[in-house]
């Protein structure tokens, strides 16, 4: 088996035409591959997400992040970009949804591409990825604990963000969620109630809560990282976006 990938710095057409920086990683193989566009969490575009971008590629996708901060803070350090973003109420999320359109659109440009393009983030870049999938034509989404889907902010949050729970019925793909019981944004009520809504509204989807996890059970650099539930989060991710972008 041939096993080699290219990884770098791009720039695409975001939103409005403007040129965003993005990091992309894919196979070197003929393919095809599936795509993943990554969005990434509130610190930024940061090397913990581009890690997660070269795994994806590592397990036989195109995957490809678009840098959400690039124009309020072009060449920032990632902790200095989100803190200028956090201070502006965060990333508009209809300038978000067109840079993902962008990056998805990069992916199925590929020669090696199968067509078919997925999404996912966590925290803020899982409501992202809730709100991408119902406004764009995608094939897959992963939701990994995404804060305000549904549920509102508490007083004095730094971003000016709303819920998304309403655009559901728009919901352009299957959906996999995955969430810590311990976390309170979002908490198991309100994934709960976005399960209602969703199995309401007849869309697929499946939904895998950890009961020794809280917020950010991935994040390996963090107290809250959890290992089991980690692996076994990517093992899911991993068999989700083959059965659904590769197959």
């Amino acid at each position: 088996m041939y096993d080699a990938m290219l990884a770098e710095t791009i720039s695409i057409p975001g939103a409005g035409g403007d040129r965003i920086e993005a990091y992309l990683a894919r196979p070197l193989g003929p393919g095809p591959y599936g795509g993943v566009v990554v969005i990434h969490h509130m610190p930024g575009y940061d090397e913990s997400t581009k890690e997660m971008v070269r795994r994806f590629a590592a397990n036989g996708f195109a995957a490809v992040c678009p840098n959400l901060y690039s124009r309020e803070a072009p060449g920032a350090s990632p902790d200095d970009a989100a803190a200028t973003v956090r201070a502006a109420g965060g990333v508009p999320d209809d300038r978000m949804v067109g840079d993902v359109e962008a990056a998805a659109a990069y992916l199925r440009g590929l020669t090696s591409a199968t067509g078919r393009v997925g999404v996912i983030g966590h925290c803020s870049g899982g409501r992202h990825a809730f709100l991408a999938a119902c406004r764009l034509p995608l094939d897959a989404a992963v939701d990994c604990y995404g804060a305000f889907v549904v549920g509102d902010p508490p007083d004095n949050f730094p971003l000016a963000v709303t819920p998304v729970v309403g655009e559901a019925g728009k919901l352009s793909c299957p959906l996999l969620g995955l969430f810590g019981a311990e976390d309170r944004y979002p908490s198991t009520e309100q994934n709960a109630e976005l399960e209602r809504v969703l199995t309401d509204l007849g869309k697929t989807f499946e939904f895998h809560t950890y009961p020794d996890a809280g917020h950010a059970f991935f994040s390996v650099d963090r107290p809250s990282y959890r290992p089991q539930a980690a692996v076994d989060g990517w093992r899911r991710i991993l068999a989700f976006f083959d059965r659904h972008l590769n197959a």
